[in-house]
């Protein structure tokens, strides 16, 4: 009870001492949302249809699975490109993903986009202006462009504007950076048409989402909708690997490897699947040096269940595809992807929504 309480004060004593930055970066990013309000600062709209998908948060709300699920819906009638920044690649300026790309040239999100949907266009670029118009000068371009993460990034003006929170910590309980963990102010969040309620309870009940839409004060012309995470099939991370048969599972010991924001909710996934699980935490997109396969390998080899294996994320699984893994490593290792799932079963107006809009405006081009 003592530590509770001691954590507690440190907590509120720390955010007291952060108050002062935290209202000087607010002040900072409402004058620049400001100068774009008052078209000072000019978003430029193009000619090809534009969803951006983003948070006003930092850390993960589940952007790329989302990405993913329009892609998947959409693909099959559209020229789709993706364009990230591709965080924290090894490379810089604009570059159209191919065959022969890894994580470390187009980052792990877009080499996990590029992987799913081989058929699509995948490019990054720090400066989205400078790609899109790249894009649109391809001999077949797109005809949508998925955004990703460029909420904040207003020089270009999405045609429609996903926003994604995380039910369990949604930004109108947050606060800005570093205080919280808000990239920009609550009221950001009247930019979007499409907001998103994500890693949900699948048995949300309907007082609890009326509860949330209250607390989110949405505008006539916005849209909401729920979504749980679900997880897919447990997969290899390299070809020729043994699957983990499903009625021996719950005999293996699980080391749980996860460079990502929040991976309590892997946790407790791979808790119900496995026998055990030793989780090893990394800090969210990071870089595996040599060193941290060497650990990695120690405590697999250490384990004493003879019946053991190593669970990552699909993201990670991105980055250790560039890595030199020893074979008893190799072998054992697997990821399990995720994907949304629309708690009312009405993601179909979502991308009816996104239909709609395309076929209304396709073409149209001016600068605000």
């Amino acid at each position: 009870m003592i530590n509770l309480i001691m954590e507690l004060l440190k907590r509120v004593f720390t955010s007291i001492l952060l108050l002062p930055v935290s209202l000087l970066y607010g002040i900072v990013t409402g004058f620049r949302n400001t100068l774009f309000n008052l078209k000072i600062l000019k978003s430029k709209k193009f000619n090809t249809p534009i969803i951006c998908i983003g948070n006003i948060t930092v850390g993960g709300t589940g952007k790329t699975p989302h990405s993913e699920y329009i892609i998947n819906k959409l693909q099959d009638e559209y020229r789709i490109a993706y364009l990230s920044r591709g965080y924290k690649r090894k490379s810089s300026g604009f570059i159209l993903a191919n065959d022969n790309s890894d994580a470390k040239e187009i980052g792990d999100e877009p080499m996990q986009i590029k992987q799913k949907f081989p058929n699509i266009i995948v490019a990054v670029d720090a400066n989205r202006r400078r790609a899109i118009s790249k894009l649109e000068e391809m001999e077949q371009a797109p005809e949508i462009i998925i955004l990703d993460d460029a909420f904040q990034h207003r020089y270009v003006k999405p045609d429609i504007a996903i926003l994604l929170t995380d039910y369990n910590r949604p930004f109108y309980f947050d606060y800005l950076m570093p205080t919280g963990r808000l990239r920009e102010t609550r009221i950001a969040k009247d930019r979007a048409q499409v907001i998103i309620v994500t890693k949900c309870n699948q048995d949300i009940t309907p007082i609890e989402k009326r509860i949330v839409s209250k607390h989110i004060s949405l505008r006539p012309y916005q849209n909401l909708y729920f979504t749980s995470m679900d997880y897919g099939e447990i997969t290899p991370v390299f070809n020729n690997i043994i699957k983990i048969e499903e009625t021996e599972r719950n005999s293996y010991s699980c080391i749980v490897l996860s460079g990502i924001a929040n991976p309590k909710p892997l946790y407790k996934k791979l808790n119900k699947i496995f026998r055990d699980i030793i989780p090893l935490k990394y800090p969210d997109h990071h870089s595996f040096s040599k060193g941290d396969i060497t650990k990695i390998s120690k405590h697999f080899r250490e384990c004493p269940n003879e019946k053991k294996c190593i669970i990552t994320t699909e993201k990670d699984a991105m980055r250790l595809q560039t890595m030199y893994i020893p074979d008893d490593i190799k072998s054992n290792l697997y990821y399990i992807p995720i994907e949304p799932k629309f708690i009312d079963n009405n993601e179909d107006n979502l991308i009816k929504q996104i239909r709609e809009y395309v076929t209304k405006n396709k073409g149209m081009h001016f600068l605000h």
